[in-house]
């Protein structure tokens, strides 16, 4: 690509590399997720939240860098996922959600942070809404190791019933 290409520079690499697709090219490295995104993560999995996804939409989107997105089993479930995200949140870097929308209903609770958004869904609302198919061109970035392990070991209440 030229110097005057209106191609940002990801997809360039990812066009010269001659495969992969942009998503699969610029997902960062768990290690590098924001100590923010890694928080909500670990107090999502504490609640027992399921189905643990982080989208980078830095390529893709302006407004946001991340979505996070988790299921809860049922409505106090979503809400307690997103009470134990607000409070780690605010208790250990004094960070507050600048939006919160959908609280009441838990059918989708959103707790807008600026540079990423913390999607937590009731189960039959999450397949509804496809986040994960609806932005399929952002890259899924994996979960660290510490969170994946407890989402896998047992963290789903499928696994538990």
């Amino acid at each position: 690509m030229g110097q005057n290409s209106p191609m940002p520079e990801s997809r360039e690499r990812t066009e010269e590399g001659g495969q992969g697709t942009q998503a699969e090219t610029a997902a960062p490295s768990p290690a590098e997720l924001d100590e923010r995104v890694r928080l909500a993560l670990h107090a999502a999995a504490e609640k027992k939240a399921h189905d643990l996804v982080v989208l980078d939409l830095r390529e893709v989107a302006s407004f946001t860098d991340y979505f996070v997105i988790a299921s809860g089993t049922n409505v106090r479930q979503v809400q307690a996922v997103a009470d134990e995200v607000q409070e780690q949140l605010r208790r250990q870097l004094n960070v507050r959600p600048a939006r919160v929308e959908g609280y009441n209903s838990a059918e989708w609770v959103l707790l807008d942070y600026g540079d990423f958004i913390l999607h937590v869904f009731e189960e039959k609302s999450r397949r509804f809404y496809d986040l994960e198919r609806l932005w399929r061109d952002a890259a899924r970035v994996p979960l660290p190791p510490d969170v994946a392990g407890e989402v896998s070991g047992g963290g789903s209440l499928r696994d538990e019933r």
